[in-house]
């Protein structure tokens, strides 16, 4: 693949998005933690900067370019909706107050 295909910024942008989404679908694990939490709410958010990025840059993106934006935000999507239909899971401010809980409930005994 030649360099100028993918300029190599746009290449970390759209990876730095698509990492940060994945955490909070829920599919892989916090880098700092190590744990795994969903927080589509935050994910919805990163999806709709992915969508804008791709609007904004609409005819200045090579082929290779629009063709990584667009299979990720794709991937994104679908994962997205897959967690999503599941609709069991605690949004993260649940997890917060569900630990605040436990903590004074514990300093009680």
């Amino acid at each position: 693949m030649d360099p100028k295909e993918l300029n190599q910024h746009l290449f970390s942008l759209i990876s730095m998005f698509a990492s940060a989404c994945w955490q909070q679908i829920g599919k892989v694990p916090n880098q700092i933690d190590g744990k795994i939490t969903k927080d589509l709410k935050s994910a919805q958010v990163t999806i709709d900067m992915l969508l804008m990025l791709r609007d904004k840059m609409k005819g200045n993106l090579t082929t290779t370019e629009e063709k990584l934006l667009t299979d990720t935000i794709s991937n994104l999507q679908m994962n997205y909706a897959d967690e999503a239909a599941k609709g069991d899971t605690p949004k993260v401010e649940d997890k917060k107050e569900e630990i605040k809980t436990e903590a004074s409930t514990q300093e009680t005994k």
